[in-house]
């Protein structure tokens, strides 16, 4: 089953689009939730209620040790909530990522822009990789071939772990990365908008409720 995520800490506009879109869960990260000035005891309670209470919610750690990052995940962990950890792909990161999985921790490996990141937190038993598709783009590399690197090595080495993009910048971007058969993704509240829009479409319906009420006026189709 395909993952797909909400990047975001606003759990308004989660309900909002979760009436449309079938949402498995959501990210964070320290910056998306200092940004909104929100910690995790208000937004996982508001994310879980907008998504009907069987969400996926990704949380970060933020402590600089492996065996702290461990502790904080131990805490995430007996919260109430389907949580994964994030953890960033660094020597430490990956460190970390060998004690929780040793205690069957879920994780994902967050901060990847190289498909040996990738490779090395997949080895280390992480179960979700998130690599920074347009962050990549921005440093002047190639950000959907650094996802489809990391996509090959999986198959050829027959890892468990799911690919789960983020860091996107335009729906282009998004399409790219969803035609190489990643397991999840994970796109901004705007992004999702996009993807259901297009200046064409509201014309083409208005043009059909023109014509329908011109022949059948207010008359329903199986009234008709």
């Amino acid at each position: 089953m395909f993952e797909f995520y909400l990047d975001t800490a606003d759990a308004t506009k989660v309900l909002q689009l979760n009436q449309s879109l079938p949402i498995y869960g959501v990210t964070t990260n320290p910056s998306i939730l200092a940004q909104a000035g929100l910690g995790i005891s208000t937004v996982l309670p508001a994310m879980d209620k907008a998504l009907g209470g069987s969400a996926r919610m990704h949380v970060q750690v933020v402590t600089q040790t492996a065996e702290a990052m461990l502790v904080e995940a131990r805490q995430l962990q007996a919260l109430p909530y389907d949580i994964v950890v994030k953890v960033p792909a660094t020597s430490v990161g990956l460190a970390a990522i060998k004690l929780m999985k040793a205690e069957g921790i879920t994780v994902l490996a967050t901060a990847i822009y190289t498909a040996q990141q990738g490779f090395l937190a997949a080895l280390c038993g992480a179960d979700y990789l998130a690599p920074y598709v347009n962050r990549i783009e921005a440093m002047g590399s190639d950000g959907v071939g650094v996802v489809a690197d990391i996509q090959t090595l999986l198959v050829r080495h027959h890892f468990a772990a799911k690919l789960l993009p983020a860091s996107f910048k335009n729906t282009l971007q998004v399409m790219d990365v969803l035609q190489l058969g990643v397991a999840a993704i994970t796109i901004p509240v705007d992004i999702a908008e996009q993807m259901m829009a297009h200046p064409a479409v509201q014309p083409a319906v208005d043009q059909f409720t023109q014509d329908w009420q011109a022949v059948f006026g207010d008359r329903s189709v199986v009234e008709s």
